[in-house]
């Protein structure tokens, strides 16, 4: 059940990541890459931590369920349109839009069916993306440390962006028919299919994880 304090460990790492989210982007402009890319690891792997924590010890509460969602989206989101105005930067401008949109258009769905009553917890597309992203944010990091990039971390760099560009347009595809599901079974139209492709868990604690 969800803890009715806000003042516990997970809500404490989900303000740091906050305040570290801030930190990137205004390193990645600055012309410090290794900061930024320093930071960035150590953002993300505290996302990883304040969920582990909220499911071990039961402190999960309603403003981590908003704030931690909110923090991924800030710092992935800000990271990719940081990104964009460095000179020579290999993330372009669409790419950046697709991110945002594509988080803009989860957060809504989520609003529309949440409201109503329903689930629309994370699945394991959600996960995914959010590592393929990261993974791409630090190699166009460590990328900027090098006067001639090498080849065999220009490629990777390749894969990694167009993977959590093309996992991003499809997780937020496959979002989109799940709720269109849920919204037409709410409105007793007859379905073929089941709702969606089962939410991975509908722990509390879980859901709040990389939407």
């Amino acid at each position: 059940m969800p803890s009715s304090s806000i003042y516990n460990v997970p809500n404490a790492l989900t303000t740091a990541r906050f305040g570290l989210a801030i930190a990137v982007m205004a390193l990645i402009p600055l012309g410090r890459p290794l900061a930024a890319m320093l930071v960035f690891i150590v953002a993300a792997s505290t996302d990883w931590m304040d969920g582990y924590w909220a499911r071990k010890y039961g402190q999960v509460t309603k403003l981590g369920r908003i704030f931690d969602p909110f923090v991924d989206k800030i710092i992935i989101c800000g990271s990719f349109i940081a990104l964009v105005e460095v000179a020579g930067s290999p993330v372009a401008s669409w790419m950046a839009t697709i991110v945002v949109g594509r988080e803009l258009l989860v957060t809504s769905l989520r609003g529309i069916i949440e409201g109503a009553g329903g689930d629309f917890s994370a699945s394991w597309l959600g996960k995914w993306k959010m590592v393929l992203q990261c993974a791409a944010v630090v190699a166009v990091l460590f990328g900027f440390l090098f006067a001639t990039v090498p080849t065999w971390l220009d490629w990777t760099t390749f894969v990694l962006l167009w993977s959590a560009i093309l996992l991003t347009v499809y997780s937020g595809v496959d979002y989109a028919i799940i709720a269109a599901r849920v919204m037409r079974r709410d409105q007793g139209v007859p379905l073929g299919e089941p709702v969606a492709a089962a939410p991975e868990t509908t722990d509390p604690a879980q859901a709040e994880v990389n939407r």
